[in-house]
């Protein structure tokens, strides 16, 4: 069984910075085939950063140039490195990947993951 942990969430000020890590263990799944979603209060699922097999990336328009998605191999872990950070990031964040041998591409939306972690809470204050 395939479990992924998110950490490192907590309540920040506008500006500060946080990294959230993803720890994967257990089961099958592609570890080059994962994503960060959020859900705002009162909202779905979104998603926020992908990473895909051949090591791109990609961000919605709202975080580029802020949010850093990375992996590393070794510590089977994911990380989303958010930097100044605004209140319209509040949300509970969730790392999401694939069964082994599924395909992916860059912006997959949520329903084409196959195992998720429980969310971490992240609260950005004015």
């Amino acid at each position: 069984q395939v479990q992924l942990v998110e950490s490192g969430g907590g309540s920040v000020q506008a500006g500060g910075s946080l990294r959230l890590s993803c720890a994967a263990s257990g089961g099958r799944y592609s570890s080059n085939c994962m994503g960060w979603f959020r859900q705002a209060p009162g909202e779905q699922h979104a998603g926020v950063a992908w990473l895909i097999p051949d090591g791109r990336t990609t961000y919605i328009d709202a975080v580029k140039g802020r949010f850093t998605i990375s992996k590393d191999n070794a510590k089977n872990t994911l990380y989303l490195q958010m930097n100044s950070l605004k209140p319209e990031d509040t949300g509970i964040y969730y790392c999401a990947t694939v069964r082994a041998g599924a395909k992916c591409f860059l912006g997959m939306g949520d329903v084409m993951y196959d195992y998720w972690g429980r969310g971490t809470q992240v609260t950005v204050s004015s």
